[in-house]
Order: structure tokens, then C-alpha cells, then sequence
């Protein structure tokens, strides 16, 4: 009889080892593969070593600790996520088999990185998927309701942004989107004075560009992320953020309606494709929030088009956007592809792992 969250060994059905791992009969996935040395010690020095080398790599690619040092089984560290703000850390755990190696897993933090605060934001739906309880508290140290990030962008300047901890989705920021906003502007009119409209996930994050923005509009649900997009916004620049609280789809229609018109909108909505069966609805979804987004873009603007849908194929985005380009007579021109940070690498043989696309549009009348 298998104890769900177990560790053993993983063989195939020809019994040749395929490495060391834990099981959750429970699941859509029952084991996860951890090692692939059958006697592996899966304990606080081996978890330690998985640290250090996904540590050592961030501290390649970023300047500044602000960073996912840790991506699940891209790291080979599969149901755990670590994000670092500096000597912050903040984790999830969405396994059973990883849940019960929490205690190896915070002292193998505490020997490589010795953060002043651990918190686990273990919040996710994925948790009661796997029988385990949603909970929020800090192995060490006080959670602070906010803390700070620091972004580098591709001109060499630095921004600093106040994060909700607490009231945030996630861990609190979406690092996977960092390499794309340090390109935001690339693509900008240089000289001109824009004004730009964000959806979500880049709502006051849009750095030195600002300098030559005259308006910046927020679009969210939620008032404590518009709340901390207008102080972001502050902090940066001389703007006042435009803020319009609602469902997108429909505060899209109403500045449409209203004939208001940008020179970029950024659309990064929430994955709208959870599971397989969803994903006819979500491509509709998808095509549809974009054509609201081509309607109130000047001519030549700057489209930017993500999703974080796993299911959803980048040439399935890709198509969304130009079926809701002729829709609404439209042409558009991709500048540049982008996908998730480095700091969340995709794992080959896991394809969960690349789930973030971009696409960089200019758009003009037909």
C-alpha cells in the first residue's frame, strides 16, 4: 500500500530504474520524478545543492536579488517556487510529496541563503488538488504587508516598485514578465509623448518610458492592484495614473464607445484556459479581448498581446490576434516574440513549464 506523498523508486514497466521521486495516487500525476540516481538522499543537503545551483544561475543573469530562484521541476525541484525580494524570500509549495519535505526545504534556505524572512504564501487552488490545506504564514521572521522590487531594463536603469505581499496574487510579482517589460521601450515612438493603456499584470511597470508619456490608464478588478499601479506610477514619473476598476472586457467597450484612443495597450490577462476542456472558450475569449484592444489603438500603436495559458499554443495566440485584426479591419505586424523570463526556464520534457507568450505588435488601418 502507497503512503500518498511517499518517497520511492520510479521504474518503468519493464522495472528499469527511472530515478527517485514521491507519489500522490490522488493526482492526474502520481509521481514526480526528483532524481534520477535511485539512491539518491532526498534530504536537506541534497534540496541544498538543487538551491545553490539555481541560485548560482540567477546570480548570472540579474544585477539586483529580485528574482524566481526557484521554478518547480525546471529546477528539478518539482511543487516548489521560491521568489526572492532581496533578504525576502517567499515560497509556494503545491505538492503533498514536497509538503512533506518542507522542513528540509527551509533549512536548506536557511544554509545557502539565510533570508531575514521566509514566508510560505501557500494560497494556490493547485493545493486542494493535491488534499492540502490553503495557509499563509512565515517559517522566520515578520510578513511585511508590502516590500519592494528592483528591475533592471535593457537601457541600463533601474526601477523600484512597492509590491503588495499580502493582498497580491501569488507571490506577489510577476517576475516571468520582467524581460518583457525592460523591452517596452524599444518599441515606443522615440520623442513622441504616448498614451498608453494597461491591462493587469503591467500595471505601473513600464519604467524610463514613462518620460515620454503624457497619460498612463490601469485597467483592473481588484482595487488593491490599481491602488499600488498609481503609486508605482508616482514613484516613477510626474503622471497620474488613470485608473478604471471593472470586468476588462467591459471597461474595453466603454472606452471604445467613448472614442477614446491609444498609442500602446498591453493586454495580459489571467489564463483564461485552465484545463483542456476549456480551450475553445478561451481562444474565443482571447480573439475577443484583443479586438477590444485593436479598437482603441491610433494608428501605427503598439499592441501588447500575452498569455499565460499553458494550453494555449503561442500560434493559437498569434491567431486570435489576427482573426481579431480582420474583424475590426485591421493589419498587424509582429516586432518581436517574447515568452517568460530566464529566471523561469522551461524544462523540455515538461511542457507545463513553458506556459508565457508575447507578442509585440504595430497595428495600422487596413
Amino acid at each position: 500500500m502507497f503512503e500518498p506523498g511517499a518517497q520511492m523508486r520510479i521504474v518503468s514497466d519493464c522495472d528499469h530504474p527511472l530515478g527517485v521521486g514521491y507519489l500522490n495516487p490522488a493526482t492526474l500525476i502520481a509521481a514526480r520524478i526528483l532524481a534520477r540516481d535511485c539512491e539518491s538522499p532526498l534530504g536537506r543537503g541534497w534540496i541544498a545543492s538543487r538551491l545553490r545551483q539555481a541560485l548560482a544561475f540567477r546570480d548570472s543573469i540579474y544585477s539586483s536579488p529580485y528574482y524566481r530562484w526557484v521554478f518547480g521541476g525546471a529546477d528539478s525541484l518539482p511543487g516548489l517556487v521560491l521568489d526572492r525580494f532581496g533578504d525576502l524570500v517567499v515560497g509556494q509549495i503545491a505538492t503533498l510529496g514536497m509538503e512533506r519535505l518542507r522542513g528540509a526545504v527551509e533549512s536548506a534556505i536557511c544554509e545557502v541563503l539565510s533570508p531575514t524572512t521566509l514566508v510560505w504564501k501557500n494560497d494556490s487552488g493547485a493545493r486542494k488538488l493535491e488534499g492540502l490545506p490553503e495557509v499563509v504564514a512565515a517559517a522566520w521572521g515578520s510578513i511585511p504587508n508590502e516590500t519592494t522590487v528592483i528591475e533592471r531594463l535593457t537601457n541600463g536603469c533601474e526601477l523600484s516598485f512597492t509590491v503588495a505581499l499580502l493582498g497580491g496574487q501569488k507571490t506577489g510579482w510577476f517576475f516571468d514578465q520582467s524581460f518583457n517589460r525592460s523591452l517596452l521601450s524599444r518599441f515606443l515612438k522615440l520623442g513622441a509623448r504616448t498614451r498608453r493603456l494597461q491591462l493587469r499584470g503591467w500595471m505601473g511597470r513600464h519604467g524610463r518610458s514613462l518620460r515620454r508619456t503624457r497619460e498612463v490608464g490601469c485597467v483592473d478588478s481588484s482595487a488593491v492592484a490599481l491602488a499600488f499601479a498609481e503609486r508605482n506610477v508616482a514613484a516613477n514619473s510626474s503622471l497620474t495614473a488613470v485608473l478604471h476598476r471593472g470586468d476588462v472586457f467591459d471597461v474595453l467597450a466603454t472606452l471604445a464607445e467613448a472614442g477614446e484612443r491609444y498609442d500602446a495597450v498591453i493586454v495580459d490577462p489571467p489564463a483564461f484556459i485552465k484545463r483542456r476542456k476549456e480551450i475553445p472558450q478561451g481562444q474565443a475569449a482571447y480573439r475577443k479581448l484583443n479586438q477590444l484592444a485593436l479598437r482603441i489603438l491610433e494608428p501605427n500603436g503598439l499592441l501588447v498581446s500575452c498569455s499565460c495559458s499553458h494550453h494555449l499554443a503561442a500560434a493559437d495566440l498569434l491567431a486570435a490576434i489576427q482573426g481579431a485584426a480582420r474583424h475590426v479591419d485591421r493589419f498587424v505586424q509582429v516586432l518581436h516574440e517574447g515568452g517568460q523570463s530566464p529566471g523561469h526556464p522551461c524544462h523540455p520534457a515538461i511542457r507545463e513549464t513553458r506556459y508565457l507568450k508575447a507578442f509585440f505588435c504595430r497595428v495600422t488601418h487596413s
